[in-house]
């Protein structure tokens, strides 16, 4: 009788269709970074850090695939296309698994690896995808998981280690009559593919100890790298030596048409059967070779880089393709600002205690309408003669869009004007000084800023004594002394700026609070956690209102200050107010305890907050209803850690900056409009099946909104907080309206211009 050393394993099937969100949502997600390759019905199929791009041999037409059309937007770290199924197969650093079918939307889900209680969640990761027969054999850190392609299920999973234990699988090959399979640090290890009983360790033979980095065959005979970086040969006879030595890691092996591609760090190789090499590529012009991936394919090699998306090189060359999809320098963007038809984008990161080491050295990101233009840390650099590393603040002068101000916590304020950086600000040429803690130089730490009314730009400096610094319009630095009101020095960080509208200055620090400053009388004021009611002293977010109101957000919650106007009379404590809402009738503090790392009022005055862990909160005007809440699981935010947001105030989109990628929403809150040229309602005509919101938009401030039928009877009546208002097709919220034509009566709040526009309902 068989001896089991552990219990059968079964993993059963659990498949989800994903949401497409392609009509509300867009993704700006980066695609320099190439993991992995594929192929098949003449395309390539290439997994970047968290999304998938394909490309047309036929037609060099590239699309994208990412938590918009329903990816989960993990990382991933293998793909795999089955010509014979159709399907592309992508596998995630978790053990998550999506499968999607070539000319379907859909997305399938598998999450039993992910789920599995007894796999532990650092040993699930997908290193390989190996298609033998109908079946996909799945190496990965804890053995080895077999998936039927036809049924889309899962057959047997086996752990192949000593004892039955779970041991690193990087690579499965299948070389008849055996199944091998090479282990990170447990050797190669064989069994005959056709045994019914392989989830039987002892079924499996150790042939020879080690490490390996990848495996495949090549004619009848097995190639494999150890984790010295030499290629061993193994023959059918049993024999084994070594073929080729390389100076660099070796990261994959991959085979097609019969030629195996060996891709190291900073190189490409094709061999034939024998191991005759029939192309090499080490240099390529116009690029640094810095290679994540790489497959050779039909005389071209396909290299998969680190920072340059992936690059075609025919055999015998040393001329590159480059195949990138349009989008950001980078997959983690820090902070965001928008402006009619812009977005900046910056790179730089601190920790939540604002320690910016290691320094980070990137570019920005421009996008202008749908056109993405990154600038290199590289072309910043040589630009300014200088080093604006951790550039973690874009602000764009509203009254000159095409000018725009990175605050670097580390070297200063660079300047940027129609895309080309013009002056980095530091100690050589403006009142910046450095800060030293004790010998260590801590460098210039910026971080918050916005511009006034008058065009004044304001801006923060932590560690030092005169922390709030203005630049006026011609180029004067003003600084002002903090430290009456509390000591800058001790505190961590000076954080988030916003200016209320008498022009009042209100900054966030690391643990003292709100401070407010009038320029006018050079007073200031607090409001603490202690003796202002604030949940935190750590303040992460600042947003006035429509109304005058400051919204804050704190490490542990949020408040609001009703009435900043009266923060600066003297012998006052201002108090700030907890949001109290009912939930299940029970009285309730709005976002208790959360960590609020954002918030960003629109054009109808309701209130983006993002958070560090719980994803985004839309709010209404006071707060007191939550109109959308968007997660990792209802919508394409690729993680509910959000660092950022900005909203364009001309199209009302919202764009997130989330840690694993930038996405954004197509919202329909505008800013105001001066007049009522520009009204108008969408969709119109309103066709059958349709459910959502009809939109009027290009309002005024309080512009009354009036719509009836062609008869005049009243449907839906509301006052603009911006520039539009939603109608849910219905009267006054009871049913829905019957087919028709409708008239929209638009009055601003002054009776003194009205506006007559139309909309067909079609049912």
């Amino acid at each position: 009788m068989k001896r089991w050393a552990i219990a059968f394993l079964m993993i059963f099937p659990f498949l989800a269709n994903a949401q497409n969100f392609e009509d509300s949502w867009t993704g700006h997600f980066s695609y320099v970074s190439v993991k992995d390759i594929s192929q098949g019905d003449n395309k390539i199929f290439v997994g970047a850090e968290n999304a998938v791009f394909t490309y047309d041999l036929s037609t060099n037409a590239t699309k994208t695939l990412s938590t918009v059309n329903g990816l989960s937007g993990d990382f991933i770290s293998s793909i795999h296309y089955s010509e014979a199924f159709g399907l592309l197969v992508i596998g995630y650093e978790n053990g998550l698994i999506e499968i999607v079918k070539n000319g379907e939307e859909n997305v399938l889900k598998v999450v039993d690896i992910l789920d599995k209680q007894t796999i532990p969640p650092d040993r699930k990761r997908i290193n390989n995808f190996n298609e033998y027969n109908g079946k996909l054999y799945i190496a990965t850190q804890y053995g080895i998981s077999v998936y039927d392609l036809a049924g889309l299920e899962f057959g047997d999973t086996y752990f192949i280690g000593d004892g039955g234990s779970q041991i690193d699988i990087v690579q499965t090959i299948v070389q008849e009559p055996y199944i091998f399979a090479a282990s990170s640090s447990n050797g190669m290890r064989r069994a005959f593919v056709a045994d019914d009983n392989l989830i039987d360790y002892q079924n499996w033979t150790t042939i020879i100890n080690g490490g390996f980095r990848a495996a495949e065959k090549l004619g009848n005979e097995l190639y494999a790298s150890n984790r010295s970086n030499a290629i061993l040969r193994f023959t059918p006879q049993g024999t084994t030596n070594v073929v080729s030595n390389f100076n660099s890691e070796v990261l994959k092996f991959r085979l097609a048409d019969n030629v195996l591609t060996i891709t190291t760090k900073n190189s490409i190789q094709a061999y034939s059967e024998g191991f005759v090499q029939e192309a090499a590529v080490n240099n390529v012009l116009d690029f640094d070779i810095d290679l994540l991936s790489g497959y050779g394919f039909e005389n071209n090699f396909y290299l998969g880089t680190v920072e340059d998306g992936l690059l075609i090189v025919p055999f015998g060359t040393m001329q590159a393709t480059q195949v990138l999809p349009n989008g950001p320098i980078r997959n983690k963007p820090f902070a965001l600002d928008a402006t009619p038809g812009q977005l900046w984008v910056t790179f730089g990161e601190t920790t939540r205690d604002f320690d910016p080491n290691p320094l980070s050295r990137f570019g920005v990101s421009h996008l202008k309408d749908t056109l993405w233009t990154n600038i290199s840390y590289e072309d910043l650099s040589t630009a300014v003669n200088g080093e604006p590393t951790d550039l973690i603040k874009a602000t764009i002068n509203p009254q000159a869009p095409n000018e725009v101000f990175m605050s670097s916590f580390q070297k200063g304020l660079l300047k940027i004007v129609d895309e080309v950086p013009t002056v980095l600000y530091d100690e050589t040429n403006s009142p910046l000084e450095r800060i030293f803690f004790g010998t260590a130089d801590a460098g210039i730490r910026l971080y918050g800023s916005q511009f006034d009314n008058q065009g004044n730009f304001w801006f923060l400096q932590s560690k030092t004594d005169e922390g709030l610094i203005k630049l006026t319009p011609n180029g004067q630095f003003q600084k002002t002394d903090v430290s009456a009101i509390f000591d800058p020095v001790s505190d961590l960080a000076l954080t988030k700026l916003a200016l209320s509208r008498e022009n009042y200055i209100f900054f966030g620090t690391y643990k003292n609070g709100v401070i407010g400053y009038n320029a006018n009388t050079d007073t200031f004021n607090k409001l603490g956690d202690n003796d202002g009611n604030l949940p935190s002293g750590s303040v992460r977010a600042l947003a006035f209102d429509s109304q005058n109101r400051l919204w804050i957000g704190t490490l542990s919650g949020l408040r609001v200050l009703y009435s900043p106007g009266s923060f600066f009379e003297q012998g006052t404590t201002p108090q700030s107010q907890a949001i109290i809402i009912l939930e299940d009738n029970v009285p309730q503090e709005l976002l208790f305890e959360q960590s609020i790392t954002d918030i960003e009022v629109d054009g109808s005055n309701n209130k983006w907050v993002a958070t560090a862990a719980s994803g985004v909160f839309y709010l209404s005007p006071n707060g007191q209803e939550t109109l959308l809440r968007f997660t990792k699981d209802n919508s394409p935010l690729p993680t509910n850690n959000v660092q950022d947001i900005s909203i364009d105030p001309f199209t009302g989109v919202v764009y997130f900056a989330t840690t694993q990628g930038l996405v954004a929403y197509k919202g329909t809150a505008t800013a105001p409009s001066d007049n009522l040229e520009n009204v108008h309602a969408f969709p119109n005509p309103v066709r059958p099946g349709f459910n959502g919101n009809v939109t009027i938009d290009g309002l005024t401030a309080q512009a009354n909104v009036k719509i009836t039928d062609i008869t005049g009877n009243l449907v839906f009546e509301e006052t603009s907080e911006g520039g539009s208002v939603l109608w849910d097709t219905t009267a006054f919220g009871k049913y829905k309206v019957r087919s028709g034509v409708y008239l929209v009566l638009v009055t601003t709040d002054d009776n003194v211009e009205t506006k007559v526009s139309k909309i067909m309902i079609i049912r």
